[in-house]
């Protein structure tokens, strides 16, 4: 090394020693660390060389050529070959296979040419990234995008990218085709154009052209033929490709003015990011992108495709399976047309959807009578419901510190003390240690002054917004209650030491009182048999809600034993003992998105885990590990390390939830047992294709539908809702133009608070309504927010009204609405004398009655009606009318014309009131 460095500094021509290094390639090895510490104490100076040459290799000989040829025509052999027919094979036979799978398949042609029809020799291949297929609208168009574990998406209008990056003899290749399942229109015109786009770019890369002309052709024919396009198309349309799979330096964007040369070899990908497709509600085929990929070799006469074997047209790419049987000739028409063909097509989907609409519409019309009368029944048979009220309240009685006066402690100081045996303050008062129970103390503070410190207590006495539950004072009415003491100190070490010993202390004495207030509400539990064999175990478990203590959190073992689950970890204080028969749900969610594999017991009775009282209790294992790089350097996304390490994270999760999977069966073949078949117990599994995100409780959460309940496992409050419960369930807020919307359910059980779950997609309406009316769940949809509390308060007050009033249908906005048109219809003949305007009581006490949540939401429901037209007069529909005449010039118009125009601004406005009415029950004077 030291002879290499003294050549450097004996080099002819040079100012000082330079030595040219590639400043981002990172060396590894000890000889390479050695001779970077050897350079930097040398004293060299160091050039970064890495663009020239890059731009000295970019031109490649034949015999790198070839191998780059023999590497493009190893991956489109394998997406024309194998890849290809897998999916046809898939979606003809409508099987389901994850993304990661079909990487898996695809790596493994490959490494084994033979699979794609293609002789070469394995050792000479290999792959140059790991094969992407992407679907069910998640994409990333970005070179480094990897295959997720969502399973192949297939439905109509689905969209199906596949990328492949094969190497021969270290030389790379790419290409990438998307595959349309019966494309609409949008689509149909975005992979034209981007096929047209692509094609131009190829067409741009000839000798002495800039690298920016490639991206300039392929942005002119997006912004001439679809502009709308243009914010989606890709921000560069490829780079040079060698041994590199991509030379940054290379980059095909409009920056770019470097000159193209024969002998490059570009990586040119054009796609479109994000579309919409048309008329699409499905989540997973709502938004789509498309790809289009092809290896490039510039030739001195033109650019040579080494890919181009792999088609790319339109009829080859595009699937249709909507319409299988043999079409129909038109009989009225001479000839066939294809715009003919796609206009019947278009005119049949859109007669079934509103087939669909209408069937949905006429049973929710059976369902509200069959609801309202069962309704009617379980109230005439005084069926109210039960609401859950676990609240506990002390017993009045005395508080006692000391039972005697002897038992108080002496001492010869008057000084603050604070016996915690008997949690008890003493306070020198008047020349006696007279003592107070903790529990009446409510706040204490000190604060330093002048070398003096002041200590002030303030008690809990009547009046003070203190329970009388918890204070005798029923037994003391006519007596004086201490309210406050001040004491000033000139120890202030001491004065400090005793009020944290009486905070202290009431805080563990409001512990101690919440617990047991919380344990006087469960219910006795049977007493676990343990099993005589070996029981069903499950290990490395944690639990939520968890174990309280400041101490390291364990895993423990759940054990299924004769008659109830037992949860316990290495502490001999930590277990959960779970019975069968107050086991109301049980559910498994294996890990697909989550990063956690889970088994959830919902109780019928609460129980107590460690100091917390709970009627859900969950089971779970991580099944991602947190990993930190602590050398803080970036990874590449193809180094082995990595891929290596994602594929042992995939075989974690597939492991475990392979466990849990087992657990779960063989606690359903014990469940089926004879003794224990009568609890009609089982696992249920979300529905995660039917799930939507919603805000049940301060965050925004995953909800998904099961067999029996609407749940949500992952974040805490958990949420589970069963659904025979349900009485109704009214989406708010459903408008046009409305990002989202709201869900309330209301419960059988009227003395149970309605659950609300906020800020629901409004892409997600249709779908919901979907999974609620396949249940038989009645739904109604409103405009606004409901006030539920004096509903249902109205309901319980007087059920009879409730029912003769017609239930639940003042929830139904399209009556209303009918109702309104009909009101209005009835009033345009009609020339009221004049309008009376409401009182300010009558005003008041419709505001109190309201059931609306808050007049922000009543203004942006009523933007149409604005409050200028309710309740004017005529006198100013008058004005207004001629006012309006004299904007638009017509002021010679008749008086029926006026007149006509101002019954018919009344009839709105009166149909606005008539809506109000129907929308807001407790304004009603029967339900009053």
């Amino acid at each position: 090394m030291l002879s290499i460095l003294e050549e450097i500094r004996n080099c002819a021509g040079l100012p000082e020693s330079t030595l040219g290094v590639f400043a981002k390639e990172a060396t590894e090895g000890a000889m390479m660390e050695k001779w970077a510490d050897v350079l930097s104490n040398a004293g060299v100076n160091r050039v970064d060389v890495t663009a020239g040459f890059s731009e000295l290799f970019s031109v490649k000989d034949e015999g790198e050529i070839t191998n780059i040829k023999k590497a493009a025509f190893l991956g489109s052999s394998v997406l024309k070959n194998y890849v290809v027919p897998k999916l046809e094979v898939v979606i003809d036979e409508e099987k389901k296979i994850t993304h990661a799978q079909l990487m898996d398949d695809a790596e493994t042609a490959i490494l084994d040419p033979s699979r794609a029809k293609v002789k070469l020799q394995a050792d000479n291949v290999d792959i140059c990234y790991p094969p992407v297929f992407q679907s069910g609208g998640v994409y990333d168009l970005r070179p480094g995008a990897m295959s997720n574990d969502d399973h192949l998406c297939y439905d109509t209008t689905g969209v199906i990218i596949c990328a492949i990056g094969a190497r021969y003899n270290i030389y790379c290749s790419n290409v990438a085709r998307t595959y349309l399942i019966d494309a609409d229109r949008v689509q149909e015109k975005a992979y034209k154009v981007l096929m047209k786009a692509h094609e131009v770019a190829i067409e741009a890369l000839r000798v002495g052209n800039s690298m920016s002309a490639p991206f300039k052709a392929a942005f002119s024919i997006v912004e001439k033929e679809a502009p709308e396009f243009l914010p989606h198309l890709t921000k560069s349309v490829g780079a040079g490709i060698g041994i590199e799979f991509r030379e940054s330096w290379l980059n095909l964007n409009a920056k770019n003015d470097r000159l193209i040369k024969a002998g490059m070899t570009f990586n040119v990908t054009v796609g479109l990011h994000n579309l919409q497709a048309q008329k699409q509600t499905n989540p997973k085929t709502r938004i789509f992108s498309l790809l289009l990929a092809d290896t490039v070799v510039v030739r001195q006469k033109g650019p040579e495709n080494a890919t181009g074997s792999c088609t790319k047209s339109f009829s080859d790419v595009a699937y249709s399976f909507m319409n299988e049987e043999p079409e129909e000739q038109p009989q009225t028409r001479t000839g066939a047309s294809g715009v003919e063909v796609v206009y019947s097509k278009t005119a049949l989907r859109s007669d079934n959807q509103e087939t669909k609409e209408e069937l949905r519409r006429q049973h929710q019309a059976e369902l509200a009578r069959a609801k309202n009368e069962e309704t009617a029944r379980r109230l005439a048979a005084g069926g109210l419901g039960k609401a859950d009220d676990h609240t506990c309240m002390r017993k009045v009685g005395e508080i006692n510190a000391y039972h005697n006066v002897d038992d108080i402690p002496s001492s010869a100081q008057l000084k603050l003390q604070v016996d915690q045996k008997h949690e008890a303050v003493l306070l020198p008062i008047y020349g006696l240690l007279v003592p107070f129970h903790i529990s009446t103390v409510k706040t204490v503070t000190s604060q330093q002054d002048g070398g003096h410190s002041y200590i002030r207590l303030i008690f809990n006495v009547p009046g003070a917004g203190f329970s009388v539950n918890d204070l005798p004072a029923q037994k003391f009415p006519r007596s004086i209650f201490v309210k406050e003491v001040s004491f000033r100190s000139s120890d202030i070490r001491h004065s400090n030491q005793v009020v944290q010993l009486i905070k202290t202390l009431r805080r563990q004495i409001a512990q101690r009182e919440s617990e047991k207030a919380e344990r006087a509400t469960l219910v006795t539990q049977e007493k676990l048999q343990l099993s005589k064999g070996r029981p069903i175990r499950l290990s490395d478990l944690w639990i939520r809600p968890p174990f309280g203590g400041r101490g390291r959190k364990m895993p423990g073992t759940l054990e299924g034993h004769t008659n109830g689950f037992l949860y316990s970890t290495m502490k001999a204080d930590e277990k959960v003992n779970i019975m069968y028969g107050n086991i109301k749900h049980a559910f498994f969610q294996p890990a697909e998105k989550e990063m956690i594999t889970l088994v959830h017991f919902h109780l019928r009775d609460y129980i107590m885990v460690g100091t917390k009282k709970t009627k859900d209790v969950q089971f779970y294992m991580e099944v991602m590990e947190v990993v930190q790089t602590l050398g803080g350097g970036r990874r590449s996304m193809y180094d082995p390390d990595e891929i290596e390490e994602e594929q042992q994270e995939r075989e974690r999760k597939n492991k475990i939830n392979g466990e849990f999977q087992a657990f779960v069966k063989r606690m359903t073949e014990l469940w089926e047992q004879p003794q224990l078949k009568n609890l009609e117990l089982e696992f249920d599994i979300p529905f995660r294709e039917l799930g939507f995100h919603g805000v049940p409780n301060k965050s925004v959460a995953f909800i998904v539908p099961t067999v029996n309940c609407l749940v949500e496992l992952i974040e805490t409050p958990f949420l589970v809702v069963t659904l025979s419960e349900i009485e109704v369930i009214n989406l708010e807020r459903v408008g046009l133009g409305q990002k989202a919307f709201d869900m309330a359910v209301v419960f059988k059980d009227f003395k149970k608070d309605v659950l609300r779950i906020d800020a629901i997609p409004s892409s997600s309406l249709d779908g919901i309504k979907e999974w609620m009316n396949s249940l038989n769940i009645k739904y109604y949809e409103s405009r606004m927010n409901l006030n539920w509390r004096p509903i249902l308060k109205t309901i319980l007050d007087d059920p009879e009204k409730f029912i003769e009033d017609g239930g639940w249908e003042f929830l139904n906005m399209e009556a209303s609405d009918s109702d309104s048109e009909k009101s209005e219809e009835s009033d345009e003949g009609y020339e009221p004398s004049d309008l009376e305007e409401p009182s300010e009581s009558e005003e008041d006490d419709s505001d109190d009655e309201s059931v609306v949540e808050s007049e922000q939401d009543e203004e942006e429901e009523d933007e149409e009606d604005s409050e200028e037209e309710e309740g004017k007069t005529w006198d100013e529909l008058e004005a207004e009318a001629r006012k309006e005449d004299k904007e638009t010039g017509d002021e010679s118009g008749s008086e029926d014309e006026r007149r006509r125009r101002n019954v018919k601004a009344t009839g709105k406005a009166r149909a606005s009131e008539v809506r109000g009415s129907r929308a807001m029950p407790s304004k009603r004077p029967k339900i009053r």
